[in-house]
């Protein structure tokens, strides 16, 4: 399970990319960002991050992660492995492909961050995913937009009531404040939104993946997160 977040607490990331330049200058554009981001580790591979962060940590709260490690392929089992260890993925990739972001966010990533949509882009997301709100890049946008894939459930109004608020806010019990609901209700709601998406052959296990489905079936406007 993901650790909840303070809003005043430092944000904290571990970067994993196999070329030097992209380690430096996300260190750069992190120590520049207000507020500032700290960088407590950087890896080349996968596999060491997981030695040293076995499961989620108050030390990293976002794995910004490339996905050509080893070779020129998509490591999507990188995302995956981090995503069952307990790790928020912030995919951060040179490919742009829709099939590559939607296998990622399917996969358990937070967001996707294309390399060339630059440091104001990523130093969004990683606040954004640190805090477990929903954060969607242009390049994230497009490929939802274009998501062609059948079975839209029909949600009720509360529901979608319940499905916007926490998406603009940081855990459930801001929806019980903000809706006047109980905690369990709010819970109630999600886990019937869930079932329904899986019902429809589109399940949703995490926050970011939900976000996307709700994104491409026009049940939310980018705009409205």
């Amino acid at each position: 399970m993901y650790q909840s977040m303070e809003n005043s607490r430092e944000v904290t990331v571990a970067v994993v990319d196999d070329h030097d330049a992209i380690h430096a200058g996300v260190t750069a554009w992190c120590a520049q960002a207000h507020p500032p981001i700290r960088v407590a580790a950087s890896y080349s591979t996968v596999d060491p991050l997981l030695t040293d962060y076995p499961h989620s940590s108050v030390e990293v709260d976002v794995v910004v992660l490339d996905l050509e490690l080893t070779s020129r392929q998509p490591d999507f089992s990188a995302v995956a492995r981090l995503h069952e260890a307990g790790h928020r993925v912030l995919v951060h990739s040179h490919l742009v492909h829709d099939e590559v972001i939607l296998t990622c966010l399917d996969l358990g990533a937070s967001s996707y961050i294309a390399k060339t949509e630059g440091r104001e882009h990523l130093m969004a997301a990683i606040n954004a995913v640190a805090r477990d709100t929903g954060y969607i890049g242009p390049r994230m946008a497009n490929a939802i937009a274009n998501d062609v894939r059948n079975g839209r459930p029909d949600l009720t109004a509360r529901e979608r009531e319940v499905l916007l608020a926490w998406f603009q806010t940081e855990n459930k019990e801001l929806v019980s404040k903000r809706l006047y609901l109980s905690a369990s209700t709010v819970n109630t709601h999600l886990q019937r939104i869930r079932a329904k998406y899986a019902a429809a052959g589109r399940p949703a296990n995490t926050k970011a993946t939900l976000l996307a489905r709700a994104a491409q079936d026009g049940i939310i406007s980018i705009d409205d997160v």
